[in-house]
């Protein structure tokens, strides 16, 4: 790993974009692996209930396991935008500076700022 890389990870901007993608990735991971596991008990535990016809011959579990797919596809469409508004962005140009060689010393925060996320991509003085 170059100085410069070593020197982007005390960026102010490089832990704005690791703090956006955790803010995101795990209250999504937790909420999907609870609903996941609730479809999962259910289904050992709760057979009456999941069997409970709603139409036709779709049951509950049925309409639980097609719901898995769909919040699949849902989670992410919802990261793909989120990624795209607040993280493409500040990671392009993160990317940009390595490549160019500018990040050796652009941008690092003092231990003082270090904590506040910037609201513009340039904020942190680049």
């Amino acid at each position: 790993m170059g100085t410069a890389a070593v020197a982007m990870h005390a960026d102010p901007r490089f832990r704005a974009l690791r703090r956006r993608l955790t803010v995101f990735i795990f209250p999504m991971s937790i909420a999907f692996m609870a609903w996941y596991l609730l479809y999962v008990i259910m289904s050992g535990y709760a057979r009456d209930l999941m069997s409970v016809v709603l139409f036709g011959s779709v049951n509950l579990a049925l309409l639980f396991g097609l719901l898995q797919f769909i919040s699949t596809f849902g989670i992410a469409l919802v990261y793909s935008r989120y990624a795209a508004r607040r993280l493409d962005p500040l990671s392009t140009e993160l990317r940009v500076e390595l490549e160019n060689g500018d990040a050796a010393g652009a941008g690092v925060a003092s231990a003082d700022n270090r904590d506040a996320e910037p609201t513009t991509m340039r904020e942190a003085g680049a």
